[in-house]
């Protein structure tokens, strides 16, 4: 990935990159990294995606404890994007220790970007105020303007479209009513500031 072609995405990487302490610049691990956004069976895990998570955490950095530990995390929480399977956050994670240690990160940075990423489960509440504020961000999408959220609900009908309309129809709304239903939705009171009202109107319109 050369400067030019994403300098968001790339300013991004480099700081966190250097606030957890890696030796040089990782640049061919990032450039694997966003290659992965990109794969053909993708439609909204993509890089873009990442870029909108990216721009939203540059405004949300300062609400961080370990900045560089959530930045990395949002590189690699959707590293791993197999439509049909059901442990993606799991090797998403596994990569993320992995190339980090190898990286020459401490263990305990490791298991903590580790966590993180599993954090994108929503399968359980968060740990940390590190956690909650990626997931929060990972969950921007829904406090979208309604053209954006239009756009994001087909990207996401597109990525299933081997899914027969009616049962799609069915499990999506069955994850928006499990939304719909967290009060607040946001864990953070700063995202929650931001995007709860917008993503509430979203919400109602879609379950209607």
């Amino acid at each position: 990935m050369a400067e030019s072609q994403a300098p968001v995405a790339a300013q991004h990487w480099a700081l966190a990159w250097a606030d957890v302490g890696l030796p040089g610049q990782g640049h061919e691990l990032r450039d694997t990294l966003w290659d992965a956004y990109a794969q053909p069976q993708r439609r909204y895990h993509t890089q873009q995606h990442l870029s909108e998570c990216l721009a939203l955490w540059e405004a949300l950095r300062p609400h961080a404890q370990h900045p560089g530990e959530v930045g990395l995390a949002l590189w690699f929480h959707d590293a791993v994007y197999e439509v049909k399977a059901s442990d993606n956050e799991a090797r998403s994670a596994d990569w993320a220790r992995q190339a980090l240690l190898a990286a020459g990160a401490e263990a305990a940075v490791a298991q903590r970007v580790h966590a993180l990423v599993m954090a994108t489960c929503h399968a359980a509440p968060t740990a940390t105020a590190d956690q909650a504020l990626l997931v929060d961000i990972d969950l921007a999408i829904l406090g979208a303007d309604a053209a954006r959220f239009a756009e994001y609900e087909q990207q996401v009908r597109d990525e299933y479209a081997w899914v027969p309309g009616f049962l799609y129809r069915r499990k999506r709304r069955e994850v928006m009513r499990g939304f719909a239903q967290r009060m607040p939705l946001y864990q953070t009171a700063v995202v929650r500031a931001r995007l709860e009202a917008q993503a509430r109107v979203n919400l109602m319109r879609y379950m209607a």
